[in-house]
């Protein structure tokens, strides 16, 4: 994709009305010679907007407009160019867990969590945050983060947090939370306009640097497997990521899903519509509306905005129950259980 069309999409379709300062910044970008310069010495898949965006505010904070961006970038395109090529966009943003709760509080107690992808494994750790589903409070009463969600329709409300009894994350380049320069970069990646978005994932850094999941380096494909071995066999293991899948080549998300499909896990998968076809084909097609879930979940790739919708309620008899033998897809913020007995459907909307 042209640079200039990406950025001017980036404006248009993610950046609007979720960070005004970014859809500015962005279609001045699709317009400046000078910026589009500098990022055609970067190699393409440096050249994306969020990179970009992180890098000027870890350098030097969010600037008030345009000008002051263009000549920010102009006036330190070394450092810049440094900062890009050696960073990535590891977001790891927390609230994703507040669309995960109803689906993980849903299953057969205890469960293991195994996350791929996990950068700083902060959505590990989901069962120590506070949640508000529009007046509807799950988790820790002292809990020193909420995460707030606007459920819409019958979307199955948990009364409380999962209860986990193993966490372990995969990344091929894990984060360090008790690394201040991390957690700098970390807060560089969420959007400019999103205060209360920023103050949420420090408390969250905070809550990891005390107590910090494991994440482990390694490769995706090779180390999912015996990960889900070493897990506890008495506890409903779950398998999940969250936009990592555009950073695999196509034919290695092939490789993931197969492999995947061969384990006894739930697999909850939150990705972005077309990352991954072969599960797309196959839901029902109440799930073509572009702003649903789908088998990974369909909103924006930071978590700035969410909606869900139940079409199918959870059913009366109980949790999910891995095993069964039967395959099915759970849409349930973006689920795929390759373990499952019935289908439900669900679309969230919240600000974080």
């Amino acid at each position: 994709m042209e640079t200039a069309h990406r950025y001017r999409a980036f404006a248009e379709e993610a950046a609007r009305g979720a960070s005004p300062r970014y859809e500015e910044f962005a279609l001045g970008v699709a317009e400046d010679r000078d910026v589009l310069a500098f990022l055609s010495t970067l190699p393409e898949l440096k050249r994306q907007p969020n990179l970009l965006f992180a890098a000027v505010k870890y350098l030097a904070g969010v600037p008030p407009d345009y000008g002051a961006f263009h000549d920010f970038v102009i006036g330190h395109m070394d450092e810049l160019r440094q900062l890009m090529r050696t960073r990535s966009t590891q977001t790891n943003e927390p609230g994703r867990c507040a669309v995960l709760l109803p689906l993980l509080a849903s299953l057969r107690q205890p469960i293991a969590l195994l996350e791929v992808g996990a950068a700083a494994g902060l959505c590990l750790l989901c069962d120590r945050y506070g949640y508000d589903y529009e007046g509807h409070r799950v988790g820790p009463a002292d809990a020193p983060v909420v995460f707030p969600c606007n459920p819409i329709g019958s979307v199955p409300l948990p009364e409380r947090v999962p209860r986990v009894v193993w966490r372990c994350g995969v990344d091929l380049d894990p984060l360090d939370v008790t690394d201040p320069d991390t957690a700098a970069w970390l807060t560089a990646l969420v959007w400019a306009d999103n205060t209360d978005r920023e103050e949420r994932l420090q408390a969250a850094l905070r809550i990891a640097t005390v107590d910090a999941p494991p994440v482990l380096a390694g490769d995706i494909l090779g180390t999912i497997e015996p990960l889900a071995e070493s897990a506890p066999a008495d506890a409903t293991l779950v398998l999940f990521h969250s936009a990592v899948m555009p950073y695999l080549r196509p034919q290695d998300r092939t490789r993931f899903v197969e492999r995947i499909s061969s384990l006894s896990t739930v697999w909850v998968s939150f990705e972005g519509r077309g990352v991954l076809p072969e599960i797309d084909a196959r839901l029902p097609t109440s799930a073509s509306d572009e702003d649903a879930f789908v088998a990974s979940s369909q909103a924006d790739a930071h978590s700035l905005r969410r909606r869900c919708v139940v079409q199918e309620p959870l059913p009366a008899s109980g949790p999910i129950q891995p095993g069964s033998g039967k395959k099915s897809i759970v849409r349930a913020a973006g689920a795929y259980s390759n373990r499952c007995t019935w289908l439900y459907t669900i679309r969230t909307q919240t600000r974080w």
